[in-house]
Parts: C-alpha cells; structure tokens; sequence
C-alpha cells in the first residue's frame, strides 16, 4: 500500500498534467495566430468600406476600393478596403461598394429659419424684398418656436443634401444651437446684430448682452461653435462693428459679417467711409483669421491682397448672387491670390430658395465660365475643393474638416453611383459638380454619428418638422395679409438698407 506522500505526488503530477492539457486546448487559436504572424485586430466603432472614396487630402487621393476607419468622434485611417479590413474589427460597419464616400459639404453661409418665408416673395431687387416683405414678415412672425422650427426644416434639408457643417446668422441664435446640437449636425452660429429693433433683441446693448450669454452657453461644444454676427457695415454703426469685433475677440469666437455684396454697397462706401467695404473694415480693426466674410462680389485686387493678408474667410453664394442681381465675385483672382473661398446657399429665401450644396457647386462653376466666357475659369475640381476642404478654409477649420484624413473629425457622406443621371462615371470631379445631386445622398456621418441612413434622417422626427413647418406658413401667409400698420416694430422706411 501507497505512503500518503507518494499518493500526494501522484495527484499533484495529474493535476499538472490535466492543467496544461486545459491551457493547451484554450491558447490553441492564439497560438494558431501567432504562429501564422495575423495580428490582433483593432476596434473601432464605424467602418465604411468599399466604394470609391474621395479623401481631398493634400494628394487629392481618389482610391477605387477605399474604407474609412473611425472610432469616437475621429478618423482613425483612411485606406485601401483590404488593408482596412484586415486591420481593424468594427462594430458597426457600411458596405459602401458601387458608391462614392467623400468629406461633408460646408455651407459657409446661411440664414436657415428663413426656409418658413420660402417663396414669400421673388423677382424682387432686396431692398424691395428686405424692406416691404421680409423685415414685415419677420417682425410679425419671428418667434423663438418660429426660429426653432424653421431651423429644423432647413436641418432636415441640409441633412438630405449633404451637408455637415454650416455656417448661420440669425435670430434667437441660441434656439439655433440647441435644434443643431439635437440634429447632430455641426454649426458655426451667429447671433445677429443691428442698429434697428430685432425681433430677438430691441436695442444694440441687449444684442450684444444676449449674444454674450449664447457665447458662454455653448464655449467648448464639441459640435457648436458660438459666433458673433453683425449683420454688415450699412446695418451696423462704427461703433455697433467695434463692439460686437471686440465681443467675439474677449471669447475666442468668429465674427460673421456680409462683405461687398452689391455695387451700391461698394459705393455707399466710398461715398460715407471714403473707402472699400473691405479697406474700412480694414481701418476700423475688423478684418482678422476670425472673420467668416459672406459674399465679397465687389472686391478689387487690393481688397483681395487685404483678405488675404488678414486671413480672413470669404463665401461664394452663387445662386444667391445670380437670383438677386447682386453681381459675380472674381473667383479667379481671387484663388490664385490664396485667399480662402468657400461656398454658401444665403438663405432659403428670395436668395436662391433652396439649402442645396450639391446645386451650388454646379452653379458657381458655370457662373464663373459664362461671366468670363472662359470653361476653365472654375472647374470642377475647384467646385469641389471649395465645398469641402476649401470651405474648411474659409471658415477656419481646415485642421478639423474638410477632408478624409486620420485626425480629422469623421464628416462623411455616402453617395449612390447608379441612378440614370450618374452613370458611367469617368471622372469623380466631374461627376459630383455636373450630374450629381441631393436626392444621391444615401448616407451621412457627422462627429463619427450616423444622422442619416438609406436616406432616412435617424436624428429627428421629420414627419412632425414638416407638419409645424406647414403650420406656421399658414400663419406667415395670414400676417402678410395684414395691414402694415398692424405690424410695428420692423424696419422704418426712412432707414433705407441696401445689402
């Protein structure tokens, strides 16, 4: 019989024996791979793989079989598909083959709660337009809910279209901000500033009281970025543009402003300042790398050599421009002097009527073609380029958006490639600005968050925006009804405005 010591060894040399068997049969898939040299793979949340994937970096790389990588709020590696796929496992991933995958369009300039006086009245010079139709129709109806639903509307449009970011001016700002922040969508929003009564704020003083409230609401949004807006030099006193320029500058923010927008501005100007828009804006201490200047139409080369030196942002609205008469910015000249251009829709009414970046790059290629009877004068790629990584430019955030590169926040949209109007495809440039359109975005990703799936917006409940965006035109429609007497407050006409 066994001494208890040797019947101890002997359990101890099974149990040993069983161990190893368990660690051998549990590593057997890890020693597999490490014996095959596959390395882990990395997680991330979001995957876009497939398709043809439009980077605008710095190489402008198109690749054929392209994917994206994003974990968080960030690209994480924009590649070759095979590469990517072997590399990372995503959690949620998007077959993106036979499609285009591409940066988000930047609207640089707008007023989208304006999409509730869509088609109020066209055909119309703007004075006309501002001072018989829309400064009426604002006092009698602009509310915080009117701003907030109008908002939503112009969201929901943007969204359908392609865009991520865009740039505003209007009032109850911060109403703004929150439908922005709610939608998912990126913004750079400014609270606008007058030296008339505002349907938001009824004096300078409570203008820029209010807008100093807003800028500290929303400091460090990883979404949206708080701006000071006053409107332009003939809405604006010296005095009113130093203190809203010095406002924005005490807290870090933008200043959006309309710059040179029609000939009477440029020569109200000369006549009353003794100088350009933008050489008084210059002298005044405005011009700055913080300005996000909208429309600069009549510029001269030393305005354009002043832009530029003061890296100030400028933003082509062509259909805007076209549909007011307002006149044809020298895009040439103004590219080839370096100045950041970007693109804009103005808003969504009397001013083009639409929130339509995909039309916008069309029509700024042709406008400049016809106006200097020149095809190359804007080609495509340019039209491209200032919807997406030149508009970054232009309203300062090109280290941010933009382009489809690792670092940069995940903005990104899917396009379909096979509707009748889009094939075959030659040249992706070309495709996008000529025979492209809204109704191509299928999917759009903004701070790595899908807001739009199959052409489905996932952040907001659009049957019920269009439902109060319906209700509130009947009330538009039965204030302009009115007599004007009944509706005090909006713009007297011994003010003449001419933007």
């Amino acid at each position: 019989m066994s001494c208890p010591s040797q019947i101890r060894n002997a359990l101890r040399t099974t149990a040993v024996a069983l161990l190893w068997v368990v660690c051998a049969v549990s590593a057997a898939p890890v020693c597999a791979q490490a014996r095959s040299g596959a390395p882990t793979k990395e997680k991330i949340d979001l995957l876009i793989s497939g398709g043809t994937v439009l980077t605008m970096d710095a190489e402008r790389r198109v690749l054929d079989d392209g994917a994206v990588a994003m974990r968080g709020d960030s690209i994480v590696a924009v590649g070759e598909r095979t590469t990517l796929e072997a590399h990372y496992l995503p959690a949620r991933r998007i077959d993106a083959r036979g499609r285009l995958v591409m940066p988000g369009l930047i609207n640089g300039h707008t007023h989208a709660a304006m999409t509730l006086f869509r088609g109020v009245a066209d055909d119309l010079n703007l004075q006309d337009w501002l001072t018989k139709y829309i400064f009426p129709a604002e006092a009698r109806n602009v509310t915080e809910g009117f701003v907030t639903t109008g908002t939503q509307l112009g969201l929901l449009e943007m969204i359908h279209g392609g865009t991520t970011t865009y740039v505003d001016m209007y009032y109850f700002e911060d109403a703004v901000a929150r439908a922005t922040k709610a939608a998912g969508v990126r913004g750079i929003l400014g609270e606008t500033i007058l030296d008339f009564s505002a349907p938001d704020n009824k004096t300078v003083q409570g203008a820029l009281a209010y807008t100093a409230e807003f800028l500290k609401n929303w400091k460090g949004d990883p979404l949206v970025q708080a701006a000071v807006a006053p409107h332009s030099i003939y809405t604006a006193s010296e005095q009113t543009l130093r203190q809203a320029a010095e406002l924005a500058r005490e807290n870090h923010a933008p200043i959006v402003i309309h710059v040179a927008e029609t000939k009477k501005e440029l020569d109200d100007s000369r006549e009353k300042n003794g100088a350009s828009p933008v050489v008084y804006l210059g002298r005044i201490g405005l011009l700055g790398s913080d300005m996000i200047a909208a429309h600069c139409i009549w510029v001269d080369s030393n305005d354009i050599a002043l832009l530029v030196q003061y890296g100030v942002g400028c933003v082509h609205n062509p259909s805007s421009n076209m549909m007011l008469a307002s006149g044809v910015a020298p895009l040439g000249e103004m590219l080839r002097a370096g100045l950041a251009v970007g693109l804009g829709t103005d808003g969504p009414a009397g001013s083009g009527n639409e929130l339509d970046m995909m039309r916008e790059m069309d029509l700024a290629a042709k406008l400049q073609k016809i106006s200097r009877m020149d095809p190359q004068a804007l080609t495509a790629k340019k039209a491209v380029e200032m919807a997406t990584i030149g508009g970054a430019r232009a309203v300062h955030l090109e280290r941010e958006i933009g382009s489809l590169e690792a670092g940069k926040k995940a903005d990104l949209i899917v396009l379909d490639l096979d509707a009748p109007h889009a094939v075959p495809l030659y040249d992706v440039y070309s495709q996008i600005v000529y025979a492209l359109n809204e109704s191509d975005v299928r999917s759009v990703i903004i701070g790595g968050r899908i807001v739009l799936q199959d052409r489905r917006v996932l952040t907001m409940d659009e049957p019920a925006v269009i439902r109060k965006s319906l209700d509130y035109g009947a009330q538009v429609k039965r204030s302009l009804a009115a007599p004007a007497q009944d509706s005090p407050g909006f713009l007297p006409t011994r003010f003449k405005i001419h933007k």
